[in-house]
């Protein structure tokens, strides 16, 4: 829509008016170019623009006004309307094959030159190009023959449909075009910018093919008119029988082809500019070829052309070697035999032996070209289909006796030399409505290249649509029907078939055509190369990179080597309508994307998507793309599967091993409103059990410099998740944004190229927070977006957590362990995890053994299994563990393990653990005791000097009277049980040693199972808990303590809470290590961490006992639901 603009001077104090550095940036040229520079000032990192960014003259200008004070200091990045403006009048497009103003990556390259303002308008640029590469080869050498054989109505409808075809995709192509400013590479760049550089590679590859295989089918072409109609005794292979004339043909057509195209390719080598200038030339030929056809047509109205046909009955004779349409002829009152008899007879006697149907049948003559008033229309109305081998016959006329087709191929009738149907026409006639792509290839020559494009290519599509509707009619009016089917014109003394039609001369039509097929062929031999140089400077495709260079002048050699290598494929190949319905398949794919990029782009309503070319909708965009889609597998299915698996293979290579680029491309907006509806339904309901997977949040540490410290981390998650789910990988600074913003920036990159060398597909989220707690909540809370949100945390154990004097380093751990129960999400803890395998590796014979303790949803379970699904772990079989108290049947539980694996459909071996109920030893003791003197000294660090030194001697003290209370002998008769006071039980209550729902403490669970709901479990009864309870207050287990306790007696003041608890994991430990030492994976029930926070290290110590001796273990924690289930 119009828009108005005012430009308002502005006064500063002085009078003077300001108008910006218009001055300053008259002469700069260099809009183009991008740069990557320090950000300064706020911070803020500037847009990558081509026009913004470009301020290297406006740097050294101090802006010295005060009108606009304001935004002086944002002028670096800023700049003044009037400098932009100033730019924006002097922008230029880009010559071909110069690098798109987008991709200027090096700020050191050579500065791109000045070029000259274009010049060219619609009709020159566009319209007259379209013209010449949509008018060709099949026009002249197969038009006449496809209307023969389909019949006018199908011929119509071929030519409809391609048509049709062509239109749409020029109404999709002409929107594309005119959204914005289109840099010279035509249709490769809108492709590949509207649908990403995938998409774009696929298709300009397969673009760049088609115009290959297009040069062969002109030259092909070329080599046909000129051994076929101009100089046919220039064959170097000659066929000695009928039946091997196609044979020889198609040789003739390899070596002179061969030639041809090396001809051509030296030709576009040395003097591409001469092909160019020849190109009107070229084009005058074409004009004139169809201007004298429609001036025969005109003629035959008054007087037919004489061009008549030998018949023998209804079958036509190929009129090469007779001249006298008759059997005998009467010379001087003798009957003589012609020349016609000694082909059909054993020798030129009267009484020599003839073929039957020679016999049977007389020979007639038939006019050729009957005229337009003839009525020939009403019969070359139907097709006439038919196999190889098939005789050309005229059904109107008279027939005795049948057909010997043994005998008949030796004879001088014209046949059908291929199997012919409607698809297999389809395919040959696409190639002749191809070409309209070459105005929006010139786009970078035209004066006004987003109002030349559509009306250019539009116009000429209509002009060539009715040159094609008008000469399917007038061929079937004016053209016998058994010589529109001669493809070759052997009846009329291997005359072009349309050039008997023409006036004044056949001749007319046949050079016209020769040098049209040369233009095209040296014009796609031209074109080719460069679209190939194109696409391998944009670095998407990295085998391609070689064929980005080229001789000074920028011409391409290498890529023309490789278009003329491909070429000759075409070439041996040999026959037109075996190379037409190639290149078909390879345009009609270019073109089907074409319409899917301007559908999508327009059902998504992206706000860039701005075309000045109203004239389309998203329906046409879809018809086109589905006709284009039908005339592929119209035309010839298993081409269509063979250009689309191309295709597919070029788009997954970019995928994985091309360079990314962002282009802003309509995939990625479709990929957005893909991603923003699924988020939107998947939070309608949580997932049910049978979709369950570990969707990971990855903990990971860095160093000082910000890189990764356990890469093995990054490994293990690959294996875990094999590329399925998700994965976010999350990273805490301390400090505050502002300040931590380049370290965040740096950090995530460092955390992505890790992840891009373990293969992690997955996200980055770095954090700035004011400590390293906050972060992390901040993390498990909001980490995801909806209902893609992970459900389980995995992090490294911190290994030094004893060494560091900070004490942040574990308690942020436990607050870890604590938040994500809270959230009702799983938690993950490696220990060692350095040793766990690479990618690379490729793990022997050996175990992952599961050590299931408590229930926990199943998540034991399953882990193993997703593991083994990855190469590193497949070998490995799986082991699971459980342990058995001494009231429990063992062999029981084995049945029923094993029926519930079977269940789960899981193959494991199963083992049950008897571990009996102990004393505790003096070993339990003597860790208890070292692991609260431990607590006590990290507790006097944080007091101050006088202090610490005054507790460390109350300590001391209390230590002593203690030991002297005992030596005295005065024993008082303190017997210590499990359930010896109500402030132990509570104690026990506050702290669980193996989940918060289940502890290994007897009495704690009868506690609670008296006191609370009953929890899942495996092992324990109710019975079972009371018959224990019992037991425990035996008074063997108190005369047993109270004999350690004599033996030392600083055991007296220890918690017992914390001594079973450290009784139960030393045993738990001893048990694993003895199982499991050898495992290459262990999995373990994790214990939750005490309720009451004052005895947070203690639990560290816990976990340590637990895991020592062990190299590679997997701590596991659920999440609160079950995540395996035995239902289908």
């Amino acid at each position: 829509m119009p828009t108005n603009f005012t430009v308002v001077p502005v006064k500063d104090n002085t009078g003077n008016e300001k108008k910006g550095n218009e001055e300053d940036d008259v002469n700069d040229n260099n809009v183009l170019k991008e740069e990557e520079e320090n950000t300064k000032g706020d911070g803020v990192p500037k847009e990558n623009s081509p026009f913004i960014n470009n301020t290297d003259n406006d740097k050294g200008n101090n802006y010295d006004g005060t009108n606009m004070a304001l935004f002086e200091e944002e002028m670096d990045s800023n700049p003044m309307v009037s400098s932009l403006l100033n730019k924006l009048a002097n922008y230029t497009n880009l010559t071909q094959g110069a690098q798109e103003h987008e991709e200027a990556d090096d700020d050191d390259g050579p500065k791109k030159k000045t070029v000259k303002s274009p010049q060219m308008g619609t009709f020159m640029g566009v319209y007259l190009p379209c013209l010449q590469n949509i008018l060709g080869v099949i026009l002249f050498l197969r038009l006449t023959w496809i209307v023969g054989t389909a019949g006018i109505l199908e011929s119509l409808a071929i030519v409809g449909l391609c048509c049709s075809c062509t239109m749409l995709t020029a109404i999709s192509m002409s929107a594309i075009a005119t959204n914005g400013v289109v840099p010279a590479g035509g249709s490769y760049y809108m492709i590949s910018r509207s649908l990403g550089p995938e998409f774009g590679g696929a298709v300009g590859l397969c673009f760049y093919l088609g115009t290959t295989f297009a040069g062969s089918m002109y030259i092909l072409g070329t080599i046909e008119i000129l051994l076929t109609y101009i100089v046919p005794k220039a064959a170097i292979f000659v066929a000695e029988k009928k039946e091997d004339e196609v044979d020889a043909l198609l040789n003739n057509m390899r070596v002179y082809g061969t030639c041809c195209l090396a001809l051509m390719a030296i030709v576009v080598f040395v003097g591409v500019k001469y092909v160019n200038k020849l190109a009107l030339v070229f084009l005058a030929c074409v004009i004139l070829s169809i201007l004298a056809i429609y001036a025969g047509v005109i003629k035959t109205i008054f007087e037919p052309p004489d061009f008549p046909l030998c018949m023998l009955g209804n079958r036509t004779l190929q009129n090469h070697n007779f001249d006298k349409c008759l059997k005998t002829e009467v010379i001087d009152n003798l009957t003589v035999t012609t020349d016609l008899w000694s082909l059909f007879c054993d020798g030129p006697e009267l009484n020599a032996t003839c073929n039957e149907y020679f016999v049977s049948n007389n020979v007639t003559l038939v006019q050729g070209i009957p005229g337009l008033t003839s009525g020939a229309i009403s019969a070359n109305m139907w097709s006439e289909y038919g196999p190889l081998g098939m005789l050309v016959e005229d059904k109107k006329l008279l027939s005795l006796g049948g057909s010997d087709p043994a005998q008949d191929i030796y004879l001088p009738y014209v046949v059908n030399d291929i199997t012919t149907f409607f698809t297999l026409l389809v395919g040959i006639y696409f190639p002749s409505v191809t070409g309209i792509m070459a105005g929006s290839n010139r786009s970078g020559d035209l004066r006004d290249a987003q109002k030349s494009i559509p009306i250019g290519t539009i116009l000429a599509i209509v002009t060539t649509s009715v040159i094609y509707v008008t000469c399917v009619v007038l061929f079937g009016a004016c053209i016998e029907g058994v010589l529109l089917r001669d493809k070759f014109g052997d009846s009329v003394k291997g005359n072009l078939v349309i050039g008997t039609l023409s006036w004044p001369s056949p001749w007319v039509i046949v050079i016209g055509s020769f040098f049209s097929c040369c233009g095209a062929g040296l014009q796609s031999l031209t074109g080719a190369p460069r679209l190939l140089q194109a696409i391998a400077r944009d670095g998407i495709v990295p085998f391609l990179q070689v064929f980005g260079h080229g001789k000074a002048n920028g011409e391409p050699t290498w890529a023309l080597l490789l278009t003329a290598g491909i070429c000759e494929i075409g070439i041996l190949i040999a026959s037109l309508d075996a190379v037409a319905p190639i290149l078909s398949m390879f345009f009609l794919m270019c073109y089907l994307f074409v319409n899917l990029a301007c559908a999508v782009q327009t059902l998504l309503r992206t706000p860039n998507w701005r075309p000045r070319f109203k004239y389309y909708h998203w329906a046409l965009s879809f018809l086109g793309m589905s006709l284009c889609l039908a005339l592929m597998f119209i035309s010839s299915w298993y081409y269509a599967i063979v250009a689309m698996a191309i295709a597919g293979c070029i788009y997954k290579y970019i995928e994985y091993r091309g360079a990314e680029k962002e282009w802003g491309d309509g995939i990625r907006g479709l990929s957005l409103n893909a991603a923003r509806y699924a988020l939107i339904r998947l939070e309608e309901a949580p997932p049910h059990t049978k979709n369950w997977r570990p969707q990971l949040l990855v903990l990971l540490n860095l160093d000082s410099d910000q890189s990764v410290k356990h890469p093995r981390l990054l490994s293990f998650t690959t294996q875990l998740k094999a590329g399925k789910g998700l994965t976010i990988v999350g990273n805490v600074l301390e400090g505050t944004y502002l300040t931590k913003e380049t370290e965040a920036k740096k950090a995530e990159q460092n955390i992505k190229a890790a992840m891009a060398a373990e293969k992690t597909k997955g996200f980055c989220h770095v954090v700035v927070s004011s400590n390293l707690r906050d972060g992390i909540s901040h993390l498990i809370q909001s980490a995801g977006l909806g209902g893609m949100k992970h459900n389980s945390v995995l992090m490294a154990w911190p290994g030094t957590w004893r060494q560091s004097n900070d004490q942040q380093s574990w308690k942020s751990f436990i607050e870890t362990v604590r938040e994500t129960t809270a959230a009702h999400q799983a938690l993950l803890v490696a220990k060692n995890v350095d040793s766990l395998p690479t990618n690379q590796d490729r793990l022997g014979e050996g175990t992952i053994d599961v050590w299931w303790v408590v229930h926990d949803g199943g998540m034991l379970m399953l882990l193993p299994f997703l593991l083994r699904q990855h190469k590193v772990w497949k070998k490995c079989k799986m082991r699971i563990f459980t342990v058995a108290q001494m009231d429990d049947n063992s062999i029981q539980m084995k049945k029923d393990l094993q029926m519930f694996l079977y269940h789960l459909r899981l193959n494991a071996e199963v083992e049950v653990v008897e571990m009996h109920d102990n004393d505790i030893s003096a070993f339990t003791y003597e860790k208890t005791l070292v692991m609260e003197q431990r607590s006590q000294m990290l507790k006097q660090m944080q007091l101050s000097k006088t202090e610490r030194e005054r507790e460390i001697q109350s300590i001391t003290d209390e230590s002593r009277s203690s030991i002297r209370r005992k030596n005295q002998g005065a024993a008082q008769g303190t017997s210590f049980s499990r359930q010896s006071s109500p402030l132990e039980d509570t104690q026990e209550d506050e702290a669980q040693l193996i989940h918060d729902r289940n502890t290994a403490s007897h009495a704690a669970m009868n506690d609670k199972a008296e006191t609370g709901p009953e929890r899942v479990h495996m092992t324990w009864t109710k019975d079972k808990l009371f018959t224990e309870r019992t037991r425990n207050r035996e008074c063997n287990a108190n005369v047993a303590m109270r004999d350690l306790f004599n033996m030392k007696p600083e055991w007296e003041s220890l918690n017992q809470s914390n001594v079973r608890r450290m009784h139960t994991a030393v045993k738990l430990n001893e048990v694993v290590v003895n199982k499991s030492q050898g495992a290459h994976l262990v999995l373990l029930n994790m214990p939750g961490p005490p309720r009451n926070r004052g005895g947070d290290e203690n639990y560290m110590e816990f976990l340590e006992v637990l895991l020592e001796g062990l190299n590679r273990v997997l701590l596991v924690r659920g999440g609160g639901r079950e995540v395996i289930t035995i239902y289908s």
